[in-house]
């Protein structure tokens, strides 16, 4: 239940904006910035292999963003998920 005293599922995509815009807003900037200083860094010395594939990664990750999926979140996850091992177990040491 939400202040207004309506339930999730009642929310209105106004309510959301007025609720979530400056967070949002700030997570934005700091991805943003964090690839400014990326890119500033990396015109220095080039990037490792998996500092490269990491990047393309966060790339991907804004065309997921960008796009007008309404699975963006899924999709988000299942981008950054490790593939599903059966040894998994062994390979952590549980």
């Amino acid at each position: 239940m939400t202040p207004e005293g309506k339930t999730i599922t009642e929310r209105t995509g106004d309510l959301i904006i007025e609720e979530s815009f400056l967070e949002v807003r700030a997570k934005l900037l700091e991805v943003a910035a964090t690839l400014d200083r990326i890119d500033r860094a990396s015109n220095e010395t080039q990037l490792s292999e998996s500092a490269n594939e990491q990047r393309a990664l966060l790339q991907q990750a804004i065309e997921i963003v960008r796009s007008s999926s309404s699975e963006r979140a899924t999709e988000l996850q299942h981008l950054f998920s490790r593939e599903y091992k059966s040894d998994w177990r062994q390979t952590f040491g549980l």
